[in-house]
Formats: C-alpha cells, structure tokens, sequence
C-alpha cells in the first residue's frame, strides 16, 4: 500500500485533525514552496528544465513513487529549488506563501527555518539582504493571515565554518524581528559538525535557541554531539535514538525536545515504512516528541497529512497528537510568559475530556 496518497481529505478524523490547533518547530522554507508558484517563476525567468508545466517540475523537486527512498534522493530535490530563488520578490513571495498555506490548516505558531545561503546563492545576493527579504515577507503574512510566526536561521555541515559564523551574526542582529533560534543540517553521517561548536556556543550566550540535525542519517553518536558539544535543547528528527535506549533517561532529564517528521524519514530512507517509525515507541517512552513535515513540497504533504499519518499508520491516538502539539508549545523558542500563553490557548481549545490526560 502506498501510504503516502492514502489519506481521505473528506473524511471525520480528517477534518477533525485539520481544525484542531497546531504547531510545528521543523519546517524548512526551501522545501515550502507551492508547485504552480515555481512553475510560474519557471516560465518567467526561463529557469533551465525540461519544461514548465507544474507536471513537468513536480519530479524535479518532490518525491514520487518513483524515486528511490534514500537521503541522497531526498537532497537532490533541493539542488534543482535552489535554481528559483532569481530575485528578491521570488524570496519574498515562497516565504509570503509558506506562512499562508500554515495558517490555512489552523497553525497557530510557527517557526520557520530557512538557510541564508541556499537562498541567494543562485544569483550571489548578500546574505543579510536575503534574511531580510524572508523576514519582511514573513512579519507582512503574519499579520494578514493571522498566525504566530518565528525565525530560525540555518546553516549546513557541508559548508564552511565562516559562512556559519556570517549566519550567526545576521540572526543575532535581527533577533528584535522575530528570529529566534540558529540550526545545523545536512548530512551528519558524512559532516559530524563538532567544528561548528563555537559558533553556537555563540548563539546561546546570545539567547538564540539551538536545534541541530541529528539521529536522522547517522546514529546516536550524533545525537550526544548535539546535545554534549553543539549544545543542543532541540533535535532535528532525533529518531535513531532508538537504537540506543541508555540515551533516553540522559534526554529526558536534560527536556531534549525531538522534532519528529515521519514521512521525511521514511522518504529519505532512514525507515521502510510508518509501521516501522518508531514515534510511537519515543512518545511512549516519555520522549518530547513533536511531530512536524520537514519539507511540504518535497514530501507531497501538509500538517493535516502527517498528524492523519501518525494516527492510522503509527498508532497515536487523538490524545497523542494534543500531547505533542502541548510538547511543540513548551519547546517554543519564545520568552516563558509567551510559551504559558501559547500553552494555555491550546490547552482551552482541547477539548476538557482530553484536558484530563493531557500533562
């Protein structure tokens, strides 16, 4: 059974999940982008495809049942999305939509990662200038749309140690217009990062939050770089935790938070199927775990679509999915008097049967 087109839009647990509130932590903006958008920037810029049709671009840039399931896959949609971003207002309008299609399916915080670099690479902008152009769009669709949105800065493994340190300084000077947190990703098998130590040793005396990538394509040892030398309160995917269990009581007594995306990981090789993913086993386990979509583009799918694929394919319950969403909250990179009120709302639209259980 192909999972990842088995969800019934129309259906009551569906809806139910699509009107409940919802937060995600783990999002990237270049994995966020609407296909007929790029078809259009495609057209007008006259980017080099086989075509400019939205069928044309929709195997270039997201998984299909014909791609391999493995990072390398996985990555190579990001290598043809770097191609769009040819001038401010594209930048502008990706990250101008990406905060509406949120808010769209109840989102009622979100924060939103974008690497600096892959934005305006393609046509040499200043880095400083493309985190403008991002944060602008993103204060415009916030009031508008209505949504609670912040900014976390993203560097890659692969790249230089100086890139990461321009990042760092761009997030610090812009943290009075809602920059909040600094990550680390890429390939953490093949760039274990512990380079980049100081550079978010930084980031924390500066009050910038840290997640980093990691217990995704490589093991556990990952995941005590993040947490022991990177210093990380956060964890991108985390999930490979499960092959050494001794490391659950150390991330519980440290409120390790796990940025789950399940339908990333099982696109990119890391489990063969949701049956498989062991969210359900983490949460069980007393784990924070919260569950998020990574790429929306790229993975074929939105918020609604991935709490719906925890519920049939891994197990949650609707309970389940609160407790996570109220986990989401109280790892918000935000001050704690805006984590109590962000809990507290969440907490007052829950239902007061689910209040019960809720923790």
């Amino acid at each position: 059974m192909n999972y990842r087109n088995n969800k019934n839009s129309s259906g009551p647990l569906y809806q139910s999940l699509k009107s409940m509130p919802k937060i995600e932590l783990h999002r990237h903006l270049e994995g966020t982008l609407r296909l007929d958008t790029l078809a259009e920037i495609a057209r007008e810029h006259k980017i080099d495809l086989p075509g400019y049709d939205v069928d044309t671009i929709r195997p270039l840039v997201q998984i299909t049942d014909d791609d391999q399931a493995h990072s390398k896959t996985y990555l190579s949609k990001f290598g043809v999305l770097r191609s769009f971003y040819q001038s401010p207002e594209i930048i502008e309008r990706v990250a101008y939509e990406a905060v509406a299609d949120a808010a769209a399916e109840n989102t009622v915080y979100f924060e939103m990662r974008f690497t600096p670099l892959a934005l305006t690479k393609a046509r040499d902008f200043d880095m400083a200038d493309g985190a403008d152009w991002v944060i602008g769009a993103v204060e415009q669709a916030s009031r508008e749309c209505g949504i609670d949105v912040r900014l976390i800065m993203s560097m890659n493994r692969h790249e230089s140690i100086e890139i990461g340190q321009e990042i760092l300084e761009i997030a610090i000077a812009r943290q009075n217009r809602g920059v909040v947190g600094l990550d680390l990703a890429g390939n953490e098998a093949d760039f274990p990062g512990a380079e980049f130590a100081p550079v978010f040793h930084k980031a924390r005396e500066a009050g910038l939050g840290v997640t980093i990538h990691a217990g995704e394509w490589a093991g556990p040892e990952s995941i005590r770089l993040a947490i022991d030398t990177l210093g990380a309160s956060r964890l991108g995917h985390g999930v490979r935790i499960i092959e050494e269990p001794e490391l659950f009581d150390v991330t519980r007594e440290r409120g390790i938070v796990y940025e789950v995306c399940p339908t990333s990981n099982i696109q990119s090789g890391v489990y063969d199927s949701y049956e498989q993913h062991p969210l359900k086993a983490m949460h069980q386990a007393g784990l924070l775990t919260t569950i998020n979509t990574d790429n929306t583009s790229v993975s074929a799918l939105s918020l609604t679509d991935e709490l719906a694929r925890a519920v049939e394919y891994i197990g949650l319950s609707i309970d389940d999915i609160k407790q996570n969403t109220l986990n989401a909250a109280r790892a918000a990179f935000l001050s704690p008097d805006e984590r109590e009120r962000l809990v507290n709302r969440l907490m007052a639209e829950f239902s007061p049967d689910a209040q019960k259980s809720l923790q």
